[in-house]
Protein backbone atom coordinates (compact mmCIF):
# COMPACT_ATOMS: atom_id res chain seq x y z
CA UNK A 1 0.00 0.00 0.00
CA UNK A 2 1.21 3.48 -0.85
CA UNK A 3 0.69 4.87 2.66
CA UNK A 4 2.75 2.09 4.23
CA UNK A 5 5.53 2.46 1.68
CA UNK A 6 5.65 6.18 2.40
CA UNK A 7 5.72 5.55 6.15
CA UNK A 8 8.65 3.13 5.83
CA UNK A 9 10.63 5.61 3.74
CA UNK A 10 9.96 8.53 6.09
CA UNK A 11 10.71 6.50 9.23
CA UNK A 12 13.95 4.98 7.92
CA UNK A 13 16.24 7.48 9.74
CA UNK A 14 14.42 6.77 13.01
CA UNK A 15 14.71 3.01 12.45
CA UNK A 16 18.47 3.45 12.02
CA UNK A 17 18.71 5.29 15.34
CA UNK A 18 16.72 2.52 17.02
CA UNK A 19 19.19 -0.03 15.64
CA UNK A 20 22.01 1.90 17.32
CA UNK A 21 20.05 1.82 20.58
CA UNK A 22 19.69 -1.94 20.19
CA UNK A 23 23.45 -2.23 19.74
CA UNK A 24 24.08 -0.19 22.90
CA UNK A 25 21.76 -2.32 25.04
CA UNK A 26 22.97 -5.60 23.55
CA UNK A 27 26.58 -4.66 24.29
CA UNK A 28 25.55 -4.08 27.91
CA UNK A 29 23.86 -7.50 28.13
CA UNK A 30 26.83 -9.27 26.58
CA UNK A 31 29.21 -7.63 29.06
CA UNK A 32 27.08 -8.76 31.99
CA UNK A 33 26.98 -12.34 30.66
CA UNK A 34 30.77 -12.28 30.45
CA UNK A 35 31.14 -10.79 33.92
CA UNK A 36 29.14 -13.64 35.45
CA UNK A 37 30.66 -16.35 33.24
CA UNK A 38 27.26 -17.59 32.14
CA UNK A 39 27.55 -21.13 30.75
CA UNK A 40 25.38 -24.04 29.68
CA UNK A 41 25.57 -25.48 33.20
CA UNK A 42 23.38 -22.56 34.32
CA UNK A 43 20.55 -23.90 32.16
CA UNK A 44 20.05 -26.78 34.61
CA UNK A 45 17.17 -26.49 37.03
CA UNK A 46 16.28 -27.97 40.40
CA UNK A 47 12.84 -29.06 41.56
CA UNK A 48 10.88 -28.91 44.78
CA UNK A 49 11.84 -26.06 47.09
CA UNK A 50 14.38 -24.74 44.62
CA UNK A 51 17.17 -24.48 47.17
CA UNK A 52 20.74 -23.93 45.95
CA UNK A 53 19.75 -23.38 42.32
CA UNK A 54 23.00 -22.06 40.83
CA UNK A 55 21.26 -21.11 37.59
CA UNK A 56 18.63 -19.05 39.41
CA UNK A 57 21.29 -17.31 41.47
CA UNK A 58 23.22 -16.34 38.34
CA UNK A 59 20.01 -15.18 36.64
CA UNK A 60 19.19 -12.94 39.62
CA UNK A 61 22.71 -11.48 39.52
CA UNK A 62 22.68 -10.98 35.74
CA UNK A 63 19.31 -9.23 35.70
CA UNK A 64 20.31 -7.07 38.67
CA UNK A 65 23.45 -5.84 36.90
CA UNK A 66 21.64 -5.23 33.62
CA UNK A 67 19.03 -3.18 35.50
CA UNK A 68 21.64 -1.34 37.57
CA UNK A 69 20.25 -2.69 40.83
CA UNK A 70 21.77 -4.06 44.03
CA UNK A 71 19.60 -7.14 43.87
CA UNK A 72 16.91 -8.81 41.78
CA UNK A 73 14.49 -11.73 41.99
CA UNK A 74 13.48 -13.33 38.68
CA UNK A 75 10.75 -15.86 39.35
CA UNK A 76 8.41 -17.99 37.28
CA UNK A 77 6.09 -17.93 40.33
CA UNK A 78 5.11 -14.32 39.54
CA UNK A 79 1.82 -14.76 37.67
CA UNK A 80 2.02 -11.34 36.02
CA UNK A 81 3.48 -7.88 36.28
CA UNK A 82 0.56 -6.96 38.53
CA UNK A 83 1.47 -9.84 40.84
CA UNK A 84 5.09 -8.69 41.05
CA UNK A 85 3.93 -5.14 41.78
CA UNK A 86 1.48 -6.37 44.43
CA UNK A 87 4.27 -8.31 46.17
CA UNK A 88 6.31 -5.11 46.34
CA UNK A 89 3.38 -3.18 47.83
CA UNK A 90 2.44 -5.81 50.42
CA UNK A 91 6.06 -6.62 51.19
CA UNK A 92 6.89 -3.07 52.28
CA UNK A 93 3.68 -1.31 53.32
CA UNK A 94 2.18 -1.88 56.77
CA UNK A 95 -1.11 -0.87 58.48
CA UNK A 96 -1.24 2.88 58.89
CA UNK A 97 1.10 3.54 55.98
CA UNK A 98 0.10 5.49 52.90
CA UNK A 99 0.74 4.61 49.27
CA UNK A 100 0.95 7.75 47.13
CA UNK A 101 0.68 7.67 43.33
CA UNK A 102 2.37 10.69 41.78
CA UNK A 103 1.18 10.30 38.18
CA UNK A 104 -2.56 9.98 38.52
CA UNK A 105 -4.56 6.78 38.63
CA UNK A 106 -2.64 3.50 38.31
CA UNK A 107 -3.23 0.82 35.70
CA UNK A 108 -6.66 -0.82 35.92
CA UNK A 109 -5.44 -4.12 37.40
CA UNK A 110 -3.98 -2.34 40.44
CA UNK A 111 -7.28 -0.76 41.45
CA UNK A 112 -8.50 -3.95 43.13
CA UNK A 113 -5.09 -4.48 44.74
CA UNK A 114 -5.36 -1.01 46.28
CA UNK A 115 -9.02 -1.54 47.19
CA UNK A 116 -10.67 1.05 44.96
CA UNK A 117 -12.87 -1.53 43.22
CA UNK A 118 -14.04 -5.08 43.69
CA UNK A 119 -14.78 -6.90 46.94
CA UNK A 120 -11.74 -5.44 48.69
CA UNK A 121 -10.76 -8.88 49.92
CA UNK A 122 -7.02 -8.96 50.56
CA UNK A 123 -6.53 -5.41 49.30
CA UNK A 124 -4.28 -2.75 50.79
CA UNK A 125 -7.37 -1.02 52.07
CA UNK A 126 -8.45 -4.13 54.01
CA UNK A 127 -5.05 -4.12 55.69
CA UNK A 128 -5.45 -0.51 56.79
CA UNK A 129 -3.11 0.94 54.18
CA UNK A 130 -4.42 4.18 52.69
CA UNK A 131 -4.07 5.39 49.13
CA UNK A 132 -3.85 8.87 47.65
CA UNK A 133 -2.91 10.19 44.24
CA UNK A 134 -1.63 13.37 42.68
CA UNK A 135 -3.65 13.85 39.52
CA UNK A 136 -2.07 14.85 36.25
CA UNK A 137 -2.62 18.32 34.86
CA UNK A 138 -5.42 18.94 32.37
CA UNK A 139 -2.92 18.48 29.56
CA UNK A 140 -1.90 15.06 30.93
CA UNK A 141 1.47 16.12 32.34
CA UNK A 142 3.01 15.56 35.77
CA UNK A 143 1.86 18.24 38.22
CA UNK A 144 5.33 19.19 39.40
CA UNK A 145 4.18 21.80 41.90
CA UNK A 146 1.84 19.30 43.55
CA UNK A 147 4.49 16.56 43.57
CA UNK A 148 6.92 18.90 45.35
CA UNK A 149 4.61 19.11 48.40
CA UNK A 150 2.73 15.80 48.16
CA UNK A 151 4.57 13.70 50.76
CA UNK A 152 2.94 13.48 54.19
CA UNK A 153 4.27 11.95 57.44
CA UNK A 154 2.29 8.75 56.82
CA UNK A 155 3.56 8.35 53.25
CA UNK A 156 5.68 5.20 53.19
CA UNK A 157 5.88 4.56 49.45
CA UNK A 158 5.33 6.50 46.26
CA UNK A 159 4.16 4.70 43.13
CA UNK A 160 5.54 5.94 39.81
CA UNK A 161 3.96 4.24 36.80
CA UNK A 162 6.35 4.54 33.89
CA UNK A 163 3.95 3.66 31.07
CA UNK A 164 0.75 5.43 30.17
CA UNK A 165 -1.36 2.35 30.93
CA UNK A 166 -4.88 3.01 29.71
CA UNK A 167 -4.54 6.77 30.21
CA UNK A 168 -4.16 9.35 27.44
CA UNK A 169 -0.87 10.73 28.67
CA UNK A 170 2.77 10.61 27.75
CA UNK A 171 4.69 7.79 29.36
CA UNK A 172 7.45 8.98 31.66
CA UNK A 173 11.00 9.52 30.49
CA UNK A 174 13.93 8.50 32.66
CA UNK A 175 14.81 12.18 33.36
CA UNK A 176 11.21 12.77 34.52
CA UNK A 177 11.36 9.74 36.81
CA UNK A 178 14.65 11.02 38.21
CA UNK A 179 13.11 14.44 38.84
CA UNK A 180 10.12 12.92 40.65
CA UNK A 181 12.40 10.84 42.88
CA UNK A 182 14.54 13.85 43.77
CA UNK A 183 11.44 15.85 44.73
CA UNK A 184 10.21 13.01 46.94
CA UNK A 185 13.57 12.47 48.65
CA UNK A 186 13.84 16.20 49.35
CA UNK A 187 10.61 15.94 51.34
CA UNK A 188 11.47 12.67 53.10
CA UNK A 189 14.55 10.61 52.18
CA UNK A 190 13.04 7.52 53.83
CA UNK A 191 10.07 7.26 51.47
CA UNK A 192 10.40 4.24 49.18
CA UNK A 193 10.31 5.25 45.52
CA UNK A 194 8.76 2.36 43.61
CA UNK A 195 8.51 2.32 39.80
CA UNK A 196 6.10 0.15 37.83
CA UNK A 197 8.58 -0.50 35.03
CA UNK A 198 6.29 -2.49 32.71
CA UNK A 199 6.77 -1.80 28.98
CA UNK A 200 9.78 0.46 29.60
CA UNK A 201 12.78 -1.87 29.88
CA UNK A 202 15.54 -1.31 27.29
CA UNK A 203 13.74 1.65 25.71
CA UNK A 204 16.33 4.07 27.10
CA UNK A 205 20.02 3.92 28.05
CA UNK A 206 19.19 3.71 31.74
CA UNK A 207 16.62 2.08 34.01
CA UNK A 208 14.89 3.80 36.97
CA UNK A 209 17.12 1.99 39.48
CA UNK A 210 20.07 3.87 37.96
CA UNK A 211 18.50 7.28 38.69
CA UNK A 212 17.44 6.72 42.30
CA UNK A 213 14.47 4.33 42.29
CA UNK A 214 14.51 2.08 45.37
CA UNK A 215 12.52 -0.69 43.72
CA UNK A 216 11.11 -1.61 40.29
CA UNK A 217 8.99 -4.47 39.03
CA UNK A 218 7.64 -5.87 35.81
CA UNK A 219 6.60 -8.89 33.76
CA UNK A 220 8.78 -11.30 31.80
CA UNK A 221 6.17 -11.72 29.07
CA UNK A 222 6.78 -8.09 28.29
CA UNK A 223 10.12 -6.50 27.35
CA UNK A 224 12.70 -8.38 29.43
CA UNK A 225 11.53 -11.85 28.42
CA UNK A 226 12.51 -11.27 24.80
CA UNK A 227 9.25 -12.94 23.61
CA UNK A 228 10.39 -16.42 24.67
CA UNK A 229 10.04 -16.42 28.47
CA UNK A 230 6.89 -18.47 29.01
CA UNK A 231 5.84 -16.85 32.30
CA UNK A 232 7.14 -14.95 35.28
CA UNK A 233 8.09 -11.53 36.51
CA UNK A 234 10.88 -9.65 38.24
CA UNK A 235 11.61 -7.25 41.05
CA UNK A 236 14.87 -5.33 41.36
CA UNK A 237 16.36 -2.57 43.45
CA UNK A 238 17.84 -2.16 46.91
CA UNK A 239 18.55 -5.52 48.49
CA UNK A 240 16.40 -4.98 51.60
CA UNK A 241 13.34 -4.11 49.52
CA UNK A 242 13.81 -6.97 47.06
CA UNK A 243 14.02 -9.36 50.00
CA UNK A 244 10.93 -7.86 51.63
CA UNK A 245 8.92 -8.22 48.42
CA UNK A 246 10.23 -11.77 47.93
CA UNK A 247 9.06 -12.69 51.42
CA UNK A 248 5.58 -11.78 50.27
CA UNK A 249 5.93 -14.03 47.21
CA UNK A 250 7.26 -16.97 49.25
CA UNK A 251 7.27 -16.60 53.05
CA UNK A 252 9.22 -14.84 55.79
CA UNK A 253 12.48 -16.66 56.28
CA UNK A 254 12.49 -17.94 52.68
CA UNK A 255 12.45 -14.78 50.59
CA UNK A 256 14.74 -15.01 47.57
CA UNK A 257 16.26 -18.36 48.60
CA UNK A 258 13.30 -20.42 47.35
CA UNK A 259 11.34 -21.00 44.18
CA UNK A 260 12.07 -23.76 41.69
CA UNK A 261 12.79 -22.42 38.22
CA UNK A 262 10.97 -25.31 36.52
CA UNK A 263 13.40 -25.63 33.59
CA UNK A 264 13.03 -21.95 32.67
CA UNK A 265 16.67 -20.94 33.19
CA UNK A 266 17.72 -21.11 29.55
CA UNK A 267 14.61 -19.25 28.42
CA UNK A 268 15.15 -16.48 30.96
CA UNK A 269 18.78 -16.03 29.93
CA UNK A 270 18.13 -16.33 26.20
CA UNK A 271 15.12 -14.05 26.51
CA UNK A 272 17.25 -11.38 28.16
CA UNK A 273 19.80 -11.75 25.34
CA UNK A 274 17.04 -11.27 22.75
CA UNK A 275 15.28 -8.48 24.64
CA UNK A 276 17.18 -5.48 23.21
CA UNK A 277 16.36 -6.59 19.66
CA UNK A 278 12.71 -7.40 20.45
CA UNK A 279 12.20 -4.07 22.23
CA UNK A 280 13.77 -2.26 19.28
CA UNK A 281 11.38 -3.96 16.86
CA UNK A 282 8.45 -3.07 19.10
CA UNK A 283 9.55 0.58 19.12
CA UNK A 284 9.75 0.56 15.33
CA UNK A 285 6.25 -0.92 15.24
CA UNK A 286 5.06 1.87 17.51
CA UNK A 287 6.40 4.53 15.15
CA UNK A 288 4.82 2.78 12.17
CA UNK A 289 1.39 2.48 13.78
CA UNK A 290 1.52 6.11 14.87
CA UNK A 291 2.46 7.28 11.37
CA UNK A 292 -0.32 5.32 9.66
CA UNK A 293 -3.14 6.27 12.02
CA UNK A 294 -2.00 9.90 12.12
CA UNK A 295 -2.06 9.97 8.31
CA UNK A 296 -5.60 8.57 8.41
CA UNK A 297 -6.69 11.46 10.63
CA UNK A 298 -6.79 9.85 14.10
CA UNK A 299 -5.30 11.27 17.30
CA UNK A 300 -2.18 9.34 18.28
CA UNK A 301 0.04 9.34 21.36
CA UNK A 302 2.98 9.49 20.96
CA UNK A 303 3.14 11.23 17.59
CA UNK A 304 4.96 9.52 14.69
CA UNK A 305 8.41 11.09 15.07
CA UNK A 306 8.50 11.53 18.85
CA UNK A 307 11.20 9.53 20.69
CA UNK A 308 9.64 6.60 22.55
CA UNK A 309 9.48 6.18 26.31
CA UNK A 310 7.90 2.71 26.23
CA UNK A 311 6.55 0.31 23.61
CA UNK A 312 2.89 1.35 23.77
CA UNK A 313 1.12 3.23 20.98
CA UNK A 314 -2.25 4.78 21.78
CA UNK A 315 -4.79 5.69 19.09
CA UNK A 316 -8.14 7.38 19.67
CA UNK A 317 -10.52 5.64 17.28
CA UNK A 318 -13.68 7.28 18.55
CA UNK A 319 -16.01 4.27 18.54
CA UNK A 320 -16.29 0.73 19.84
CA UNK A 321 -16.96 -0.53 16.33
CA UNK A 322 -13.61 0.76 15.04
CA UNK A 323 -11.78 -0.78 18.00
CA UNK A 324 -13.28 -4.15 17.16
CA UNK A 325 -12.39 -3.76 13.48
CA UNK A 326 -8.74 -2.99 14.27
CA UNK A 327 -8.51 -5.89 16.72
CA UNK A 328 -10.02 -8.24 14.14
CA UNK A 329 -7.44 -7.21 11.57
CA UNK A 330 -4.51 -7.75 13.92
CA UNK A 331 -5.91 -11.07 15.09
CA UNK A 332 -6.41 -12.23 11.50
CA UNK A 333 -2.73 -11.61 10.80
CA UNK A 334 -1.47 -13.19 14.01
CA UNK A 335 0.50 -16.43 13.77
CA UNK A 336 -1.64 -18.17 16.42
CA UNK A 337 -5.47 -18.24 16.57
CA UNK A 338 -5.80 -16.20 13.40
CA UNK A 339 -9.31 -17.66 12.99
CA UNK A 340 -10.53 -16.28 16.33
CA UNK A 341 -12.91 -13.30 16.31
CA UNK A 342 -12.11 -10.80 19.10
CA UNK A 343 -15.27 -9.77 20.95
CA UNK A 344 -15.81 -7.58 24.03
CA UNK A 345 -15.63 -9.38 27.34
CA UNK A 346 -14.82 -9.11 31.02
CA UNK A 347 -11.33 -9.88 32.32
CA UNK A 348 -10.29 -10.37 35.96
CA UNK A 349 -8.87 -7.16 37.41
CA UNK A 350 -10.42 -4.81 34.85
CA UNK A 351 -13.43 -2.56 35.41
CA UNK A 352 -14.49 -2.04 31.78
CA UNK A 353 -15.14 -4.65 29.14
CA UNK A 354 -12.08 -5.25 26.99
CA UNK A 355 -11.41 -6.21 23.41
CA UNK A 356 -8.05 -7.87 22.87
CA UNK A 357 -6.17 -9.09 19.82
CA UNK A 358 -3.22 -11.27 20.57
CA UNK A 359 -2.57 -14.39 18.57
CA UNK A 360 0.70 -14.88 20.41
CA UNK A 361 2.87 -17.91 21.09
CA UNK A 362 2.93 -17.00 24.80
CA UNK A 363 -0.60 -16.46 26.12
CA UNK A 364 -1.03 -12.79 26.97
CA UNK A 365 2.43 -11.82 25.79
CA UNK A 366 2.58 -8.15 24.93
CA UNK A 367 6.15 -8.48 23.69
CA UNK A 368 4.63 -10.11 20.65
CA UNK A 369 2.24 -8.05 18.53
CA UNK A 370 -0.99 -7.36 20.38
CA UNK A 371 -3.69 -4.73 20.74
CA UNK A 372 -6.27 -4.13 23.42
CA UNK A 373 -8.78 -1.51 24.45
CA UNK A 374 -11.25 -0.87 27.26
CA UNK A 375 -14.67 -0.15 25.79
CA UNK A 376 -15.12 3.33 27.19
CA UNK A 377 -14.84 6.83 25.79
CA UNK A 378 -12.88 8.15 23.99
CA UNK A 379 -12.43 4.59 22.66
CA UNK A 380 -8.67 4.41 22.64
CA UNK A 381 -6.84 1.33 21.44
CA UNK A 382 -3.34 0.43 22.63
CA UNK A 383 -0.99 -1.39 20.28
CA UNK A 384 2.22 -2.83 21.66
CA UNK A 385 4.98 -5.30 20.94
CA UNK A 386 5.99 -6.92 17.71
CA UNK A 387 8.91 -9.28 17.16
CA UNK A 388 9.55 -7.49 13.85
CA UNK A 389 7.99 -4.32 12.48
CA UNK A 390 7.25 -6.00 9.16
CA UNK A 391 4.62 -8.14 10.92
CA UNK A 392 2.71 -5.02 11.91
CA UNK A 393 3.14 -3.57 8.42
CA UNK A 394 1.33 -6.61 7.00
CA UNK A 395 -1.41 -6.42 9.63
CA UNK A 396 -1.88 -2.69 8.99
CA UNK A 397 -2.88 -3.41 5.40
CA UNK A 398 -5.87 -5.32 6.77
CA UNK A 399 -6.52 -2.60 9.35
CA UNK A 400 -6.70 0.06 6.65
CA UNK A 401 -9.09 -2.07 4.60
CA UNK A 402 -11.30 -2.86 7.63
CA UNK A 403 -11.62 0.83 8.44
CA UNK A 404 -12.83 1.49 4.89
CA UNK A 405 -9.82 3.21 3.36
CA UNK A 406 -9.37 0.71 0.55
CA UNK A 407 -5.94 0.73 -1.11
CA UNK A 408 -4.73 3.97 0.44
Amino acid sequence: MEIIDRAIADLNPIFTQIDLQIKHNLRKVLQVFRDHKVGTHHFSSVSGYGHHDLGREVIDAVFAQVLGAESAAIRVQFVSGTHAIACCLFGILRPGDELLSLVGAPYDTLEEVIGQHGSGQGSLREFGISYRQVDLTESGEVDWDAVAIAVKPETKMVLIQRSCGYAWRSSLSIPEIERIIKLVKQQNPNVVCFVDNCYGEFVADFEPTQVGADLIAGSLIKNLGGTIATAGGYIAGRHEYVEAASCRLTAPGIGTSGGATLDQNRLFLQGLFLAPQMVGEAIKSSHLASYIFDALGYKVNPSPFTPRRDVIQAIQLGSAEKIIQVCRAIQRYSPIDSYVDPVPGNMPGYVSELVMAGGTFIDGSTSELSADAPLREPYTIFIQGGTHWTHLAIALEEVIANLGYGNS
